[in-house]
């Protein structure tokens, strides 16, 4: 059987330090590629002619390109991983739907606009290209044992889900995500939220806010709390809770502490073997790339696709249009716009400069 050809769309610079400027995905993408036997890697493009270069010779690719539409055209690769900025998501994803890949794996977050984040999704669905996003903690121990045992019911039937993350919009995308994940895929209804911007934070170029308190409901009733109130205090105290009528599961208490439970009347909470794993990895994107090409292969639906992204983004844009309306939003969303942007562009929001 033919391998599967794999090109890469921004390699970035590897930086000793990854951070909110660059965090050079392209190589984990590249990783985990080269571990499958299935695949592989034909090509790299990236703006920065030396980036790609470099990327090449690290990561033993043949051919570099500055343009990624000619890489597309004279490559046609099967296979098409996004490590791009998230403003300029949707033009590469609709470019590489017209080239006629048959998969796309994309980076988080979806893209900087919620009318983006539609057209991508949209898109690939009416082109029959399997379209994903990189989620990957989906596939951490702590967080796959606490769904198993939720499915068990282990304590009882669930009822909210709460979770803590350092914004919305970034970090947000992966833990509201797993919200959707615990909760069976399943759409909100509506959300309320408020948010703080006090002091600029920019992540790969987009406005993050700095606090925040966001409720929502999902269409089988179960509510869903977001909340963040700056690195010294802790309104939840792990990053995700799920608390049903017979007990709670908690994932990311602490590091020596990645999943626990305590049932119904119970006044000790009950440490749980994770595996070994946290809610960092270990080898996450291995994991979840090889799920990717294997779902290819197999014709099967892998959980990281666009639909499941959808859900969390439509949450994350929607708290930031509930602070632009100050009111309950009611879904579908009915905007286009990225609500926190556009605020901060009006002059609505004036965060100070940031550090």
């Amino acid at each position: 059987m033919d391998k599967l050809r794999v090109a890469i769309i921004g390699t970035g610079k590897k930086k000793e330090r990854p951070d909110q400027f660059g965090f050079a995905m392209a190589y984990r993408h590249a990783d985990a590629y080269r571990l499958l036997d299935a695949c592989e890697m034909v090509a790299c493009a990236d703006i920065v002619a030396e980036n790609a270069r470099a990327f090449a010779d690290t990561c033993d690719v043949a051919h570099t390109y500055s343009d990624y539409r000619e890489m597309l055209e004279r490559e046609k690769p099967d296979i098409v991983s996004i490590c791009t900025w998230p403003h300029i998501h949707e033009p590469m994803v609709l470019d590489a739907c017209r080239a006629g890949v048959k998969a796309i794996h994309c980076e988080k977050p979806m893209s900087d606009t919620w009318g983006g984040a539609k057209r991508m999704a949209a898109a690939a669905k009416e082109a029959g290209v399997q379209l994903t996003f990189n989620h990957q903690r989906r596939y951490g121990m702590p967080f796959v044992l606490a769904k198993k045992l939720l499915d068990e019911g282990a304590v009882g039937e669930l009822v909210r889900l709460e979770c803590e993350c350092r914004n919305l919009y970034d970090t947000g995308t992966h833990f509201i995500d797993m919200l959707s994940l615990f909760n069976g895929e399943r759409p909100a209804k509506w959300v309320l939220a408020q948010i703080d911007y006090r002091t600029e934070d920019r992540v790969f170029g987009i406005h993050c806010d700095n606090n925040h308190v966001v409720l929502t409901e999902y269409e089988n009733g179960v509510f869903g709390l977001m909340l963040y109130a700056g690195r010294d205090k802790a309104p939840v105290g792990c990053v995700s809770r799920l608390i049903g009528t017979d007990g709670v599961i908690e994932v990311g208490m602490s590091a020596e502490v990645p999943l626990r439970c305590r049932l119904a009347g119970g006044k000790e909470w009950r440490a749980l073997d994770a595996g070994g794993g946290g809610i960092h990895g270990p080898n996450l994107i291995n994991i979840a790339i090889a799920d990717v090409v294997a779902c290819l292969q197999e014709g099967r639906r892998c959980q990281l696709d666009a639909s499941n992204a959808l859900i969390a983004t439509e949450i994350i844009f929607g708290a930031y249009e509930s602070s632009r309306r100050r009111a309950r939003v009611d879904f579908p969303l009915d905007i286009e716009d990225n609500p926190l942007m556009a605020m901060v562009a009006s002059g609505d929001l004036r965060p100070a400069p940031g550090g």
